[in-house]
């Protein structure tokens, strides 16, 4: 319990940034998952517009603090690796 009103206003603060960073975790993971599974059946132009979205999202979520910038590129990176090495693969 805080004794401060300024710790109490805190304590508000951290639940509410709490609740928004879970939930743009949670619809990044969605949404990674889904580039994923595409990948995995050769859907590659699919996996190209999906891939944009999901590095739109990863910065927007290091932008918001949700994410460090450096671990959004890192995420960026790999994904692209993936869907790259699928249309090489593809010959597309």
């Amino acid at each position: 319990m805080p004794n401060l009103p300024s710790a109490a206003k805190r304590v508000k603060q951290n639940e509410r940034n709490r609740d928004r960073n879970r939930a743009r975790k949670g619809e990044l993971k969605t949404e990674t998952r889904k580039l994923l599974d595409a990948i995995h059946d050769g859907k590659v132009d699919q996996a190209k517009t999906m891939l944009t979205n999901v590095s739109k999202k990863l910065d927007q979520s290091a932008a918001k603090g949700t994410l460090h910038r450096n671990t959004a590129a890192r995420r960026k990176s790999r994904l692209a690796k993936r869907v790259n090495a699928t249309a090489a693969a593809k010959g597309k």
